[in-house]
């Protein structure tokens, strides 16, 4: 039986079976990710529910697996040279998954590294943006009622993501084409979350980005992910 012990995270939230991977998140867009990725690659794991505030993310145990407070986050007991590791970040923790299986990513070279290249303009455009996005159109926006200038910022940056996705999508099944890979798996969450947490679609102009929008629907129809975006689940 592997030993988590270094881990202080495991004695908050305990590991019912420490020999598989360790999953730490909730099902937002950013955690749902892993859950999905997990389910595609068939890996067996164990979920824990962590909660916002200071008795989840914020809590000391939490922080010493992830110093910056956020879902999602893993432990795998089964990492490099069989020793387990503890990561942190989505997309570096989607990279780690598909290189240990060698699924959801091209083997070749070039389409690795343009596979990698989606996944960052994921992490550093569509996440943040979106992300902004939300919060000024939804939770803040009695905060900001006699300024638009944030709402219209995010609002028209998302929409500038959306139409660089439309062109990449047109005539193609998914974003490398023919093959489904972490690129997918990494942005279609947000595009569905800024509509099913923030409420943003008719704001976002969904219907402007048909080829986005074909392309969200088959996402969200696979089986792995149906199952992954609820992910852990309600106690």
């Amino acid at each position: 039986m592997s030993d988590l012990s270094a881990f202080p995270i495991t004695k908050k939230w305990p590991a019912k079976n420490p020999d598989i991977l360790q999953l730490y998140s909730l099902p937002t867009p950013n955690g749902v990710k892993l859950a999905i990725a997990l389910e595609e690659l068939g890996l067996a794991y164990e979920p824990h529910r962590i909660e916002f505030g200071p008795d989840g993310v914020k809590s000391p145990e939490f922080i010493s697996l992830n110093p910056n407070g956020r879902i999602p986050a893993i432990i795998d007991p089964n990492g490099p040279d069989g020793r387990p590791i503890g990561l942190f970040e989505s997309g570096a923790i989607l990279v780690y998954l598909a290189e240990k299986t060698g699924k959801l990513i091209p083997a070749d070279a070039a389409g690795r590294y343009e596979t990698l290249a989606w996944v960052m303009f994921q992490m550093s455009g569509v996440g943040p943006m979106f992300g902004q996005f939300g919060h000024f159109h939804k939770f803040a926006a009695d905060k900001v009622a006699n300024n638009p200038y944030p709402a219209e910022r995010y609002r028209d940056e998302s929409r500038r993501l959306l139409s660089i996705l439309e062109e990449r999508l047109k005539d193609r099944q998914w974003i490398m084409g023919d093959e489904y890979t972490i690129a997918d798996i990494t942005t279609f969450p947000w595009i569905r979350g800024a509509d099913i947490f923030y409420g943003g679609r008719e704001a976002l102009g969904y219907a402007d980005f048909p080829s986005v929008m074909a392309w969200l629907e088959r996402c969200v129809a696979r089986p792995a992910s149906q199952k992954g975006l609820e992910i852990p689940a309600k106690a």
